[in-house]
C-alpha cells in the first residue's frame, strides 16, 4: 500500500513546508546569508529556517518527543522513547553552489530503532519514505534495491573527505580497492540522497565514513525497507553510533565489506 499513515503524513508535510523556503532561496547565490561552523563547514540562514519550520511542525503534532537536529543539537522531550532525527538541508555545499542535489531528512527513533523516515528532494519533488515493516516508496511508487550480484556490473556511491574533515588516506585506500572492481563510483555530495538512490536501485551500493546520525537515520530505514542490507563500514549493526555506513543489496554487501577490509 502506498498510502501514508498519519505519522508519515506529519513528517512529509513538515518536509514539504520546509522545502518551500529552500526553493525560494535556491539559486540566489548573492543573497544567501552564510556563516562558517568550521573548516569548509558552512551553515546558511536557509538551513536554520528549514530546521525551525520542521521543529515547530513536529512539536505541534507530537508534543513531548525529543529532537536531534544538525543545527540545534539534542533537545530532550518528556517522552523518552521517541526522538526525531533531522537534517534540514543535507548537501549544504551543493545548495550554496546552486547545484540541484540536496535533501531534507526526517527520521523517528523509537526506543533506539528507526521506525519512520522521509527524505525529500525539493528540486525534483521526489519524496522517499518508509515505515518499519511497511516497505519503501518514492511518492506513490514502491521501491526495491537493485538485483545486481557482481561488483563488475555495479555503480557505487561514496563521499570524498574534504578540507578539515574525514580520513583522507583511508578513503584513498578504499577507493583503490573498489574502483578497479566496479563499473563506476559516484560522489554526488548528499548522503541522504545516496541512500535513497540505493533504496531506489539507482545505485547498487554506497559507503562513507565520518557521518552524523542525521545524515544516516532516514536512509538506513529506506534501504532496509527496500530489501537492502545496512551496516557500518566495518560490518557492525550500530550504524548511527559508528558514523560510517555500507549499504547495498544482500548479495553485494559482503563483497563491498571485503574490499573495505582489504584497505584497512
Amino acid at each position: 500500500m502506498s498510502t501514508q499513515t498519519a505519522l508519515l503524513k506529519v513528517m512529509s508535510d513538515a518536509a514539504r513546508k520546509a522545502a518551500r523556503g529552500l526553493n525560494r532561496d535556491f539559486g540566489e547565490l548573492t543573497e544567501l546569508q552564510v556563516s562558517k561552523k568550521g573548516a569548509a563547514d558552512f551553515v546558511s540562514a536557509a538551513d536554520l529556517k528549514a530546521e525551525q519550520t520542521i521543529f515547530e511542525m513536529l512539536q505541534k503534532a507530537r508534543p513531548g518527543y525529543g529532537f536531534l537536529g544538525e543545527e540545534r543539537g539534542l533537545i530532550e522531550g518528556t517522552d523518552k522513547t521517541h526522538t526525531w532525527i533531522v537534517d534540514p538541508l543535507d548537501g549544504t555545499t551543493n545548495f550554496l553552489h546552486a547545484i540541484p542535489h540536496f535533501a531534507i531528512n526526517i527520521a523517528l527513533q523509537r526506543e533506539g530503532a528507526i521506525v519512520a523516515a522521509v527524505t525529500y528532494n525539493p528540486v525534483t519533488n521526489e519524496l522517499f519514505w518508509a515505515e518499519k515493516g511497511k516497505g519503501c516508496f518514492v511518492n506513490d511508487k514502491r521501491l526495491r534495491v537493485a538485483a545486481r550480484q557482481h561488483l563488475a556490473e555495479s555503480v557505487l556511491a561514496t563521499g570524498i573527505p574534504f578540507l578539515g574533515h574525514g580520513q583522507h588516506a583511508t578513503f584513498l585506500k578504499e577507493l583503490h580497492q573498489i574502483s578497479q572492481r566496479v563499473a563506476g563510483v559516484r560522489r554526488f555530495g548528499a548522503a541522504a540522497l545516496d541512500l535513497a538512490f540505493v533504496a531506489a536501485g539507482r545505485f547498487d551500493g554506497y559507503w562513507e565514513r565520518d557521518l552524523k546520525p542525521w545524515d544516516l537515520a532516514a536512509g538506513l530505514l529506506l534501504v532496509s525497507e527496500a530489501g537492502g542490507k545496512v551496516t557500518s563500514a566495518e560490518g557492525d549493526e550500530d550504524v548511527l553510533g559508528s558514523g560510517s555506513i555500507c549499504a547495498s543489496n544482500l548479495e553485494l554487501h559482503p563483497l563491498i565489506l571485503q574490499r573495505l577490509r582489504a584497505a584497512a
